[in-house]
């Protein structure tokens, strides 16, 4: 018997999420605004985080951003990830934050960095959003 190579663990979208991992397998970072007071959320919620309003419309944010901040994994929470690997809060220039790994060598991170977005096709249903160097 062969034995199978674990798979990577993949998000499971949410019906409120679900907009956001459409748009990545579209190749589209998508996320919420706010009607109200035009801020930019995400994760996605139910209610604006700024001003609390409940009128939220899906946008497609411009991908590009500023590294706010990484880490380098050496130990991998599954069999699955290669390491080390970079994860970083980036900065995207609407405002908001998001977490995503940094596709680069390790050593060439930089806090303040410019980034833009691409997306990896994880399955049918799944493309997962990760950021390189400008």
């Amino acid at each position: 018997m062969t034995e199978r190579p674990n798979p990577r663990p993949l998000p499971r979208p949410t019906p409120l999420s679900q907009p956001h991992w459409d748009g990545c397998v579209a190749g589209e970072l998508r996320v919420q605004r706010c009607r109200a007071c035009g801020t930019h959320i995400f994760i996605p919620q139910p209610l604006c985080t700024s001003c609390f309003g409940d009128t939220l419309a899906w946008v497609a944010s411009a991908g590009h951003g500023t590294v706010y901040s990484f880490t380098i994994v050496h130990r991998a929470p599954h069999p699955a990830f290669a390491t080390p690997y970079v994860v970083a809060i980036v900065t995207l220039d609407e405002g908001f934050e998001m977490l995503a790994n940094l596709e680069c060598e390790p050593a060439s991170a930089a806090i303040g960095m410019r980034v833009r977005v691409l997306f990896r096709t994880a399955s049918d249903e799944i493309a997962l959003p990760y950021f390189v160097a400008l």
